[in-house]
């Protein structure tokens, strides 16, 4: 049943990423590998631009040689003899210096520019007190690889000494765990509500959750949280642990809770619901909902479920689950704003479930 849940909704996850951005055409893009070293030890420089007239590559290293134009668009340059090492590199498109599309972790280079007319917005950085907002790598045993998330923790942590309930926030498909910190403005938004003394001190993790949905929920269960509890002062127990997540995100939050109904006492579904039309996904998902209906009972107090309005891509999803929430017999709260599946409602929705947290 729990392998069943977890791999149609992975499946389902990785459409939900694509969905998130809309609807389009393939191209090679799409598979394309933008840097790849060849059995001979060169390495071939590739970008996709079918209406380019010119590609150069600017870079730390003297790169000879001319790109090639193919016919489905990509362009490519194969440079022999390269030493091993990291090296900063662009593109030049017609001229145009381009970051690499392809870069995993492009996202987060992107400038985000906070458009403030002078009004009190929460999300903005004020004269207060400001938390830490920790890039953490730690070995994930579940991928066999090392990992990386972000933690923010509240002004005066590390003095006061003081153990912390502990909230985990999930970004959406397309995005990493530089998102929420990013473009979500998380730790200022956690910053002024704290400082306004609007919610209670916490650590709030914001991990990548940019993997099979089935091996996330694994490697939150049993290596984030772990690594948590070992290296951070955290209070333990469901009453101390919240877990929320928006679109793709949120089926990762969905998976999560189902699959470790005792270990989260605070969730928030962002944007987010099982696909409608998936008639075997909907009854194993409706058995596994009845199942765990008294643990959520026993151990979940608050479970809200949120979207932008029926602009948002995932509201008929949303709507459609949450039917088989109501004849498994399990509460929740469920609320709704103007905005769409953006981060203009997803960064008011963590603005309204943070202070209700740890009560």
């Amino acid at each position: 049943m729990k392998k069943f849940l977890l791999l149609a909704a992975g499946l389902l996850s990785m459409q939900f990423a694509f969905a998130q951005w809309g609807q389009r055409t393939p191209t090679p893009n799409d598979t394309l590998k933008s840097v790849r070293v060849n059995p001979d030890g060169s390495v071939t420089f590739s970008i996709y631009a079918p209406n380019a007239q010119a590609v150069s590559l600017s870079s730390d290293v003297f790169a000879p040689g001319a790109f090639q134009k193919a016919e489905n668009g990509v362009w490519s340059n194969t440079i022999k003899n390269m030493n091993p090492g990291a090296i900063r590199y662009a593109f030049m498109v017609d001229g145009l210096q381009v970051f690499d599309p392809k870069f995993s972790r492009l996202g987060e280079i992107c400038p985000v520019a906070k458009i403030d007319k002078g009004e009190d917005q929460f999300w903005a950085q004020k004269d207060v007190p400001h938390g830490a907002v920790s890039t953490i790598y730690y070995k994930s045993s579940t991928t066999g690889t090392t990992r990386r998330m972000h933690v923010w923790t509240p002004a005066g942590y590390v003095a006061k000494g003081k153990k912390l309930p502990v909230f985990y926030l999930i970004h959406g498909g397309g995005d990493n765990d530089a998102s929420w910190p990013g473009v979500g403005c998380a730790g200022d938004i956690l910053d002024n509500l704290l400082a306004e003394g609007k919610m209670k001190p916490m650590i709030v993790v914001m991990p990548d959750g940019s993997m099979d949905t089935e091996k996330f929920t694994d490697d939150l269960a049993n290596d984030i949280m772990p690594y948590m509890a070992k290296n951070y002062r955290i209070k333990k127990g469901a009453k101390n642990t919240a877990l929320a997540g928006l679109s793709m995100g949120g089926l990762e939050t969905l998976n999560c809770f189902q699959a470790h109904p005792d270990h989260f006492g605070y969730i928030n579904v962002m944007s987010s619901g099982w696909f409608k039309g998936n008639e075997e996904m909907y009854s194993k998902g409706s058995a596994r909902l009845k199942e765990i209906a008294p643990t959520l009972k026993k151990n979940c107090k608050l479970l809200l479920f949120t979207m932008g309005g029926q602009e948002d891509i995932a509201y008929e999803n949303c709507k459609e689950m949450l039917k088989c929430f109501d004849e498994a017999g399990i509460a929740y709260e469920y609320s709704e704003m103007p905005g769409g599946h953006s981060w203009h409602v997803w960064r008011h929705d963590l603005y309204h479930f943070a202070p209700r947290l740890f009560k």
